[in-house]
């Protein structure tokens, strides 16, 4: 006999993997580090391995507290991110990197980036904790599977996108599907109030 979930765990679970997916696909210089390892197939177990580590880590520390408005403005970043045009993405920028050097660079990009703390400490930690237990643990459960899933995505399926982002316009279409994704999220998060 298996034992069903019940519907409110999936529910959590759902948004919490939705949230946490739409807050780490956009491109900044951590993704963009994962990208180009992945695309020059260097060290990519251990990029990958160290980003899905700290995300977890910080996702599960921060079942804390915040609301749509910091979603909406998220949301309303990756809409300028898109106008401004973030240019494209050349993999073979700089010379080979040594394991150690791709670990130091991932660990410094990821935690010396302000972001990372407000994306998963402050805000999925937010949302996460008005569901109570156990909703709060089926939602950081969801964002941390959304994070462990894109950078092995991101990491090991990047070379299936390089001649995609070799096109400015890639890049703008990516922070528009992340801007409408954080503004349909913030859009929910006030209507169930």
């Amino acid at each position: 006999m298996t034992a069903a979930v019940p519907t409110g765990a999936l529910s959590s679970y759902l948004s919490g993997a939705g949230l946490g997916a739409s807050l780490i696909v956009a491109i900044g210089a951590q993704n963009a580090f994962v990208l180009r390892q992945g695309l020059k197939r260097r060290h990519v177990s251990i990029v990958v391995s160290i980003c899905a580590f700290i995300d977890v880590l910080l996702i599960a520390l921060g079942v804390g507290g915040m609301g749509a408005l910091f979603v909406f403005l998220y949301g309303l970043r990756a809409f300028l991110a898109a106008w401004r045009g973030p240019g494209h993405l050349n993999a073979s920028d700089g010379d080979s990197q040594t394991a150690i050097g791709a670990a130091c660079t991932v660990l410094a990009l990821s935690l010396l980036n302000p972001h990372v703390y407000l994306d998963t400490v402050v805000l999925l930690g937010g949302i996460g904790a008005q569901r109570g237990w156990p909703g709060n643990a089926w939602f950081a459960a969801g964002a941390m599977c959304a994070s462990v899933i894109w950078f092995t995505a991101l990491g090991y399926g990047a070379r299936l996108l390089e001649p995609w982002f070799e096109k400015d316009v890639s890049w703008r279409v990516l922070d528009v599907i992340v801007g409408c994704v954080m503004w349909w999220i913030a859009a929910s998060l006030i209507l169930a109030r």
